[in-house]
């Protein structure tokens, strides 16, 4: 069995291990967070909660007063719905449009846009959804953060005692190596979900340049 001397050691060096990573991933969260308006949202990439369809689709003469829009048709929607599919590619929409502008002459430029509202408003919401989603989540990740500090600290203190328990300490050793790999699990997730509100954002863009593309001069 080893002694007491050479247990402490073991614990000691794993704890450092533990702590090196927690405080290279941990505080760098947060850090990252603290560059941003809210100290909640952990992504690198900025927080923008609503995005401006006046941003995406230009005005232009044939533009009616926001809300104006008549309702689309029953082949209008189900181009809406395609392009909103993430499956569908870019290639497929073009091509989907240019089919749809071929068949359809009375497509002006008026009922693109509505179609592209329509694709905007569906994907906004769930891009708003996502958000808050990721802010609940990051919110989760810094109570953990709290919680393995809180778990170093005690075990810290357990370790400096005279006659140390050494079962609490493999006891508080378990929870923060099991917390720490949550932790870390939680953050490639994040890593991915942070992406999603971009890839939503550039994904309207791109359809907005293929209706306007395909609207009649």
């Amino acid at each position: 069995m080893l002694g007491r001397i050479e247990i402490m050691k073991r614990i000691r060096s794993s704890t450092f291990l533990i702590l090196m990573s927690v405080l290279a991933s941990g505080p760098t969260l947060q850090a990252k967070a603290a560059t941003f308006d809210d100290p909640s949202w952990p992504c690198q990439q900025r927080k923008v909660e609503t995005l401006s369809l006046g941003l995406m689709w230009p005005a232009s003469g044939t533009d009616t007063q926001p809300g104006a829009e008549t309702e689309l048709p029953k082949d209008a929607q189900t181009l809406a719905g395609r392009l909103e599919l993430r499956r569908t590619s870019l290639e497929q929409a073009e091509q989907l449009v240019a089919a749809f502008t071929e068949t359809h002459p009375g497509a002006n430029e008026q009922l693109l846009k509505t179609i592209f509202s329509e694709i905007f408003d569906r994907l906004g919401k769930r891009r708003s959804k996502i958000i808050a989603g990721i802010g609940r989540y990051s919110v989760k990740q810094i109570d953990l953060a709290k919680k393995i500090d809180a778990t170093r600290a005690e075990m810290d203190e357990a370790m400096a005692q005279k006659q140390p328990d050494f079962d609490r300490i493999d006891q508080l050793e378990e929870q923060l190596d099991w917390d720490e790999r949550v932790y870390h699990d939680r953050a490639r997730s994040l890593t991915y979900v942070c992406e999603t509100p971009v890839l939503i954002e550039k994904r309207l863009y791109a359809l907005a340049q293929i209706l306007l593309k395909h609207a009649p001069k």
